[in-house]
């Protein structure tokens, strides 16, 4: 299974487009070191669209791609291509400067117009993924069979696609049981969360085994958002799947990536480590206190301290548990300022 991290393509959406390649290079970065293996970048209606009709962003797809390409090691970079707004010539261009796949975005019921460019991106050297946007759109039946033509074409992996947020996570397995019935192509999930259903049926795909599943640092998406990196992570370490991520790391790195680039949209990472710990927000004064005091990164003083007691706040055996943990020189990001009110703390 992969996690496909689609921060910056689908959350520039929600920045209008404003990625800047400063952002791109510092987010794949951080994408990469947490150990995300697929990373897609640019517009989020992908090659060529940048225009007033579709958004016009901060920089040019290639800028884009060079930027991202400045930085990775071993991860692999992608860009998202629609048919008639991509042309062919872009995937060339892509080719040629270092991209790894390209997911063809069409809607599940025009899936004929991908094949000339899954064609010409398999004559590229491409991964290439057919994304079948509003999936939802034709039935379980109908996407199966389209699976089996776009595989025959070239495709790797199949996508079924949430668009508007609307699946359950039964409907969901319907699509998987029909392809997988059909056809032996690789499966990815990507859902977005205007039913507030992205990260259960995210999760739900992960635990069906399909091959790939789509986050963004704090779910950043077009409209709702998409599914939870950060939550999509926890919930499966806490129902007993171990990924190997570094859990705290990734809180941060997905904090401050974001945090000046579209700040009022973020969750604080210590209400995600709370739910994660279940440790009470209202202790979190002790918590800033003690970390200052000791230099320790707070989110690891929580997991830590609510191994030995989630029940109440003790600060000597808090500081105790702080002894225990390496010191982190570095200010921590984390906006503590809402949790002093005396008012909060008792709720």
């Amino acid at each position: 299974m992969n996690i496909l991290d689609a921060t910056v393509r689908d959350g520039s959406y929600a920045i209008d487009f404003k990625f800047s390649c400063k952002d791109v290079r510092d987010l794949v970065s951080r994408a990469e070191r947490i150990g995300l293996k697929y990373i897609e970048v640019g517009h989020g209606q992908g090659l060529n669209a940048s225009s007033h009709e579709h958004g016009i962003a901060l920089q040019t797809d290639v800028e884009y791609m060079r930027a991202a390409k400045e930085v990775v090691k071993e991860a692999k970079l992608g860009f998202f291509c629609i048919p008639g707004i991509a042309r062919l010539e872009d995937i060339t261009t892509a080719k040629e400067n270092g991209i790894d796949f390209l997911r063809m975005g069409v809607n599940a019921q025009e899936y004929p117009k991908v094949k000339p460019y899954v064609e010409k991106a398999k004559a590229e050297g491409l991964q290439v993924f057919v994304n079948f946007m509003k999936s939802y759109t034709v039935t379980p039946e109908e996407l199966a069979e389209a699976a089996v033509t776009v595989q025959g074409w070239g495709a790797e992996c199949v996508y079924i696609v949430d668009s508007a947020g609307c699946m359950t996570s039964q409907e969901i397995g319907q699509y998987i049981d029909a392809i997988r019935s059909k056809c032996d192509v690789a499966i990815g999930f990507h859902g977005h969360n205007n039913l507030g259903l992205a990260v259960e049926n995210t999760v739900y795909c992960y635990e069906r085994g399909i091959e790939f599943i789509d986050c963004s640092f704090q779910g950043l998406g077009r409209s709702a958002g998409n599914a939870s990196l950060e939550q999509v992570i926890m919930v499966l370490d806490k129902k007993g799947y171990d990924l190997g991520f570094d859990i705290p790391k990734v809180l941060e790195y997905g904090y401050a990536g974001l945090r000046h680039i579209a700040g009022d949209r973020l969750l604080n990472p210590l209400d995600y480590i709370c739910g994660y710990a279940g440790f009470h927000s209202g202790f979190l004064k002790s918590i800033y206190r003690c970390s200052m005091e000791k230099n320790v990164d707070p989110l690891r003083l929580i997991l830590a301290y609510s191994k030995r007691n989630r029940t109440s706040m003790n600060y000597e055996e808090l500081c105790a548990v702080a002894d225990t943990l390496p010191v982190d020189p570095d200010d921590n990001p984390y906006p503590f300022r809402a949790y002093f009110s005396e008012i909060y703390n008792e709720s």
